[in-house]
C-alpha cells in the first residue's frame, strides 16, 4: 500500500478514483464504499478513522493523507494516525480557507498542510507560469505576429541537430498557420546528414550564396545565433527568432531569443516547445529530433543535460527505430576517410593536447569526425583539427576528462581574428586565410602558414589557460579547479 486516505469528501473521492498508486481508504459511512467499486488499485474499509484501533487493522502505508471540512475531526484523524504509524509522513488537505488558530493546530501535527488555494496555485504555476511555459507562450506570440513567410536558417553545411531543429520549428510554425521554410547555405556532405535528409525525405531549401534573406518576410536562426557568422546572411538582417545551444558571439536583437549553452542540443530545446504548446511531433520529426540529440551529445556522453534526456524520453516512443538504426550506420565517403588519414599523419602531440592540419578540405563535416577520432587516443585529453576551404580556415576542437574548456580556449585564441567558441567539450571556429598575409597566396605556402600559426597559437593558449586554472586552484582550494589524476599543468 502506498497511501492511506482517512476521511472522504469531494477531494478524497477524486484522489481515490484517479490515483495511479495503491490507495486504501478508511471511511465511516458504509454507503460510501460503492463509490470506489470500480476504481483501480483502491481498497476500502469501514470504521471510525479517528480510532487508533480501527487504523491498527490496516497495513502500514508509505504516506497518509487526510482532510475534511471539520477542523476538529481532521486533527483527531491526524492524532490517531500518528499514534498508530509514528514514522509515516502525514499530508493534510485543507478544503477551506484556514484561520490562524486552525492552521497552527494542523501544522503542529502534520508534516505538510496544503490549502486548496495553495494547491490550485501550484498546479497553475506548474502548467502555465513556469519558465518553459512562459518561453513557449512568447514563441507562440512571436509566430502569430508574423505575416508572410518565415525563413528558418540553419548554420552553413548543417548537421543533424541543425537540420532537425529547422524542420521541426518550421512544422511548429505551420501548426499556427505561418508559412515557414527550413533552409541553409552551403552543402550537406556528411554521410549521416545526407542519410537523415534522404531517409526521412525532409523538406529543405538550399540557398544560393548571394541570397540576402529578403525573399522572406521574417527570419529565424536555429543552432547558431548571429547573422553573418556561420551563415551567409547579411549581418544587418533583422531576426525574429533565435534558438540555439551554443554561446553567443555578442548581442543579438531578436524578438524571441532563446540560447541555452548548458543544453546539449538545439533539438532538445525545440522539443520542449512542442511539449509546452501541446503539439505532438509526428514520426518523421520525432526521428529527426532524436537523431539530432544523439549526434550532438555523442550518444548522451558529451555536454548532455537533463533536458536532453527528458526530450529523448518523449521522442523514443514516437520515433521510427528502424530508420534510426540505419542512420547510425551510414556509409563513409572516400573524401572523409582521406581526411581521417591526413589528420592522423599530421598530428602533433604536446602534454595531452593533439593538433592536426588536414590541408585543403573537400568535406568540411569530416573535420568534426576527425577531431572525435583523434580524441580516442588514450594519451590525449584535447584535440584540435583544422583545414582550409576556399579562403577560410575551419577549426574543430574536442575535449574530455579535463579542466580545459575548449570553447573558452578557441574564443581567446582566435575570436579576435575570426569567429570561434563553443562548449567546454566541443567547439569550432572560422578564420580568414588573409590574416596570414601575402605569403598565403601560394596554396602550399598557405597550408604551411596555417599549420604553424594556428598550432602554435592553440598550444600557447592552452598553456596560459592551464596556468590560470591551476593558480585559481592553489589560491582558492576550489575542487572544481583541482588537477585530474596524471594531468600536467
Amino acid at each position: 500500500m502506498t497511501w492511506l486516505l482517512l476521511g472522504v469528501d469531494n477531494v478524497g473521492r477524486v484522489i481515490g478514483a484517479q490515483s495511479d498508486e495503491h490507495v486504501h481508504i478508511v471511511i465511516e459511512d458504509p454507503d460510501e464504499v460503492d463509490a470506489f467499486g470500480s476504481a483501480k488499485d483502491v481498497s476500502v474499509s469501514t470504521g471510525d478513522p479517528t480510532d487508533p484501533a480501527v487504523l491498527a487493522r490496516v497495513a502500514e502505508p508509505l504516506g497518509i493523507a487526510t482532510g475534511t471540512r471539520d477542523a476538529d475531526r481532521t486533527v483527531a484523524m491526524i492524532e490517531a494516525a500518528r499514534e498508530t504509524f509514528p514514522g509515516v509522513p502525514i499530508v493534510v488537505y485543507a478544503t477551506d480557507v484556514l484561520d490562524e488558530e486552525v492552521r497552527e493546530r494542523l501544522d503542529e501535527r502534520a508534516d505538510r498542510v496544503i490549502g486548496h488555494c495553495e494547491a490550485l496555485w501550484e498546479y497553475v504555476f506548474d502548467i502555465a507560469a513556469c519558465e518553459p511555459a512562459l518561453r513557449a507562450q512568447e514563441l507562440r506570440r512571436t509566430l502569430l505576429g508574423i505575416e508572410g513567410t518565415l525563413g528558418i536558417v540553419m548554420h552553413d553545411n548543417p548537421d543533424p541537430d541543425a537540420i532537425a531543429s529547422g524542420v521541426a520549428l518550421a512544422a511548429l510554425a505551420r501548426s499556427y498557420g505561418v508559412d515557414a521554410v527550413a533552409c541553409y547555405f552551403g552543402e550537406i556532405t556528411h554521410q549521416e546528414n545526407r542519410a537523415l535528409v534522404n531517409l526521412l525525405d525532409l523538406d529543405l531549401r538550399s540557398l544560393e550564396p548571394d541570397a540576402t534573406g529578403e525573399e522572406f518576410d521574417a527570419v529565424a536562426l536555429v543552432d547558431h545565433s548571429t547573422p553573418g557568422i556561420n551563415d551567409q546572411l547579411p549581418e544587418e538582417i533583422p531576426v525574429e527568432i533565435v534558438l540555439d545551444h551554443h554561446s553567443t558571439h555578442g548581442p543579438v536583437d531578436a524578438r524571441h531569443f532563446d540560447v541555452r549553452s548548458e543544453v546539449g542540443s538545439t533539438s532538445s530545446i525545440v522539443v520542449e516547445y512542442f511539449i509546452q504548446l501541446g503539439v505532438e511531433p509526428d514520426e518523421v520529426l520525432s526521428t529527426a529530433l532524436l537523431f539530432g540529440i544523439q549526434t550532438d551529445t555523442r550518444g548522451f556522453t558529451r555536454g548532455v543535460s537533463e533536458l536532453d534526456f527528458d526530450a529523448a524520453a518523449v521522442l523514443v516512443t514516437l520515433a521510427d527505430q528502424g530508420v534510426l538504426d540505419r542512420l547510425e550506420q551510414p556509409t563513409m565517403s572516400g573524401e572523409t576517410v582521406e581526411t581521417f588519414a591526413r589528420g592522423i599523419r599530421d598530428l602533433t602531440v604536446r602534454d595531452g593536447v593533439g593538433v592536426s592540419c588536414v590541408g585543403r578540405l573537400r568535406d568540411r563535416d569530416s573535420l568534426a569526425q576527425s577531431a572525435d577520432l583523434i580524441l580516442n587516443r588514450e594519451d590525449l585529453s584535447v584535440a584540435l583539427v583544422f583545414g582550409i576551404e576556399g579562403e577560410t580556415v575551419y577549426l574543430s576542437a574536442r575535449a574530455r576528462g579535463t579542466r580545459i574548456d575548449v570553447g573558452d580556449v578557441l574564443r581567446e585564441a582566435f575570436d579576435q581574428i575570426g569567429s570561434a567558441g563553443g562548449h567546454a567539450q566541443m567547439a569550432g571556429g572560422q578564420l580568414p586565410v588573409g590574416i596570414l598575409g601575402d605569403g598565403a597566396d601560394e596554396d602550399g605556402r598557405a597550408v604551411e602558414l596555417v599549420r604553424e600559426a594556428i598550432a602554435e597559437r592553440f598550444f600557447e593558449t592552452i598553456e596560459d589557460h592551464r596556468g590560470r586554472v591551476s593558480r585559481q586552484w592553489f589560491r582558492t582550494g576550489d575542487p572544481r579547479h583541482a588537477p585530474s589524476t596524471g594531468e600536467r599543468f
